[in-house]
């Protein structure tokens, strides 16, 4: 099954050890839900580094949706573990220069190296400045974010955002990658829908129209 051509698109980046290709039961099932999703390749090392990557794209869409872009259907990026918080990096600028993403997907996020839990509130500072919606999906039980230290950091950074936690559950989301992706489609659905209600309601006309 392919998304309809209105569907809202998701550039998903991957795990530090990983690669776009480690991200195609991602894609793959969320096109099935009706999300046009991506994965792209990022550098290895420090996130900073590959920051670029998603910013070029948050900043001039994707070429060949440009069109649909421009009509109110803006990007939505997100990623699994290192990719996602690369995706929160550059999601965090664009909506600072007043270009925020349709939405920010993350899965895993690693909120601090396993043993070092001081280190949540640097990986963190960033969020304050995020203000489209975001969705976050972590394990209980995952060594990369201690849930009493992610829910605090969502509530006192993020508290517009939705926190789905899964008990006993580590780094990896395969045990339960159905309902992730059930959950991340509608959460993009719901925010493709407001985003064009948004932009009706500020142009007073529906998007596209002439």
């Amino acid at each position: 099954m392919e998304p309809d051509p209105d569907a809202p698109i998701l550039v998903l980046g991957h795990g530090a050890s990983g690669s776009a290709a480690t991200m195609a039961p991602y894609v793959a099932a969320l096109r099935a839900r009706g999300i046009d999703a991506r994965a792209i390749d990022l550098p290895k090392g420090r996130a900073e580094r590959a920051v670029p990557r998603f910013a070029a794209l948050l900043a001039g869409g994707l070429a060949a949706d440009e069109q649909r872009l421009t009509a109110g259907l803006r990007l939505a990026v997100g990623g699994h573990s290192f990719g996602g918080r690369v995706a929160s990096l550059a999601a965090a600028d664009a909506c600072e220069a007043g270009r925020p993403p349709l939405a920010l997907v993350l899965l895993s996020y690693p909120l601090h190296p396993p043993g070092r839990p001081d280190e949540w509130d640097a990986r963190t500072a960033h969020w304050p400045r995020l203000t489209c919606p975001v969705i976050l999906l972590s394990g209980t039980s995952d060594p990369f974010a201690r849930p009493a230290l992610l829910q605090r950091a969502v509530a006192e950074r993020l508290p517009s955002a939705e926190l789905v936690a899964y008990p006993r559950l580590g780094h990896g989301l395969a045990g339960v990658l159905d309902d992730v992706l059930d959950r991340v489609a509608a959460f993009l659905l719901r925010a493709a829908v407001n985003s064009r209600s948004t932009n009706v309601s500020a142009s007073g006309r529906p998007c596209g129209a002439s």
